[in-house]
């Protein structure tokens, strides 16, 4: 069939073309920004899930919801290496600016770019990679004490206010929050208490990879008090047909049920490994409908293709003594592993992997589900590793 009519859409944050089995959470989210606009209680909620399940995904249509609500929204990526504050500050700026085009805002809107202004500046020293251009002076006093959890609990409150004048809510998404350093964590968890204390609409609205509710509890231990931390899994079973058959037939095509059923057996009903297994299945089709061989030929090529960027992309970035630990998890199947049968299989001692098991969990490749256990963040990872490194060789690495 055409490949330039495929509705499939494999990538990373690409809005799938059905959105399938996600409506109640987002019908959550919708009702808890509109109760913080209207200045009620609301947690603020952190999706919380493996590689693969869509939690990119559900951000930006969250989003796009609020913007058409009429809410303000920051949307920030938070990679390895940079700091809070400087991811912050540039979609704040635009944020506020906004705000102060409101007549009702206006003056609460440039006070708090006043009050950004003199956050950066006086955290320039600590946080080098602030990087924002700024035409409002600082005024003293205001969020400028050089102290992270002290200075953004001032600033998002001012910014509330000007949102709350504005007759809108302040929504931070916030994606890859596992990222963030626990200290810098600590201080969004205070400024967000602070304004839900101020009963100032601003909300967070966060994903992150399962170790993400521990960390947060870490850095403040009333943090399960403050949000809801919904887990986004693979899909449901009729949810994951649909995400397959209801694009293909807005464009007169179908899939036979065997070829259906293939996909979600193939697939464990993962939003991404969907749209990759429909992709393919579209593509090597000679003619509508897709059938069960279709769908077996492009198996080949789907797994190819995961390999290649799903899997391979998180892969290159480790050392070789992490892609060992790895591969002995692999050994073991999908897990989670206890932590001396992962050693035992490497003919270590397990209080020797502690420091390797510490690194794999900050850079997001596997997390613990219980005191002891060790367990793969990316769904399928263990078949993936046998393929990468095959037979015994790797033991001798």
């Amino acid at each position: 069939m055409d490949p330039v009519l495929n509705p499939f859409a494999p990538g990373a944050g690409t809005p799938p073309p059905e959105l399938a089995g996600r409506d109640e959470l987002l019908e959550r989210a919708r009702i808890a920004a509109a109760r913080i606009r209207a200045g009620r209680a609301a947690k603020s909620l952190l999706l919380v899930g493996l590689r693969g399940v869509g939690k990119t995904v559900l951000l930006e249509r969250m989003g796009a919801d609020a913007e058409a609500d009429g809410l303000q929204t920051l949307r920030i990526e938070a990679p390895e290496g940079r700091s809070l504050p400087a991811i912050l500050a540039p979609q704040l700026r635009q944020a506020l600016l906004r705000l102060s085009r409101s007549e009702q805002a206006r003056e609460l809107g440039r006070r708090a770019l006043r009050g950004l202004a003199g956050f950066v500046q006086s955290l320039k020293v600590r946080y080098r990679d602030i990087e924002v251009g700024l035409d409002f002076e600082p005024e003293p006093g205001l969020a400028d004490n050089g102290d992270l959890e002290h200075d953004l609990q001032a600033l998002l409150e001012l910014a509330g206010h000007a949102a709350r004048a504005a007759d809108t809510a302040l929504l931070l998404f916030v994606d890859e929050l596992q990222y963030v350093e626990q200290e810098q964590l600590a201080a969004l968890i205070t400024a967000l208490h602070r304004a839900a204390q101020q009963q100032v609409p601003v909300m967070l609205i966060g994903a992150g990879l399962p170790q993400l509710p521990g960390k947060m509890g870490r850095a403040k231990s009333y943090a399960e008090r403050l949000f809801d931390f919904p887990q986004i899994g693979p899909l449901d079973t009729d949810a994951a047909r649909q995400a397959i058959e209801v694009p293909a037939r807005r464009l007169d095509v179908a899939f036979e049920p065997a070829a259906v059923a293939r996909i979600v057996r193939e697939t464990q009903c993962y939003p991404y490994f969907l749209q990759e297994w429909g992709k393919h299945a579209w593509d090597v089709a000679p003619r509508s409908p897709v059938t069960a061989g279709d769908v077996e030929r492009a198996s080949a090529e789907t797994v190819a293709a995961l390999d290649e960027s799903f899997f391979r992309v998180r892969f290159d970035r480790l050392a070789t003594m992490q892609k060992r630990y790895l591969r002995a998890m692999a050994e073991l199947g999908p897990g989670p592993h206890r932590s001396g049968d992962i050693a035992d299989v490497l003919q270590r001692r397990v209080t020797s992997l502690g420091p390797l098991r510490n690194q794999l969990i900050a850079k997001g490749m596997v997390w613990s589900p219980s005191h002891g256990d060790t367990a793969f963040t990316v769904p399928m990872f263990d078949a993936f590793m046998k393929r990468i490194l095959p037979g015994a060789d790797w033991r001798r690495g």
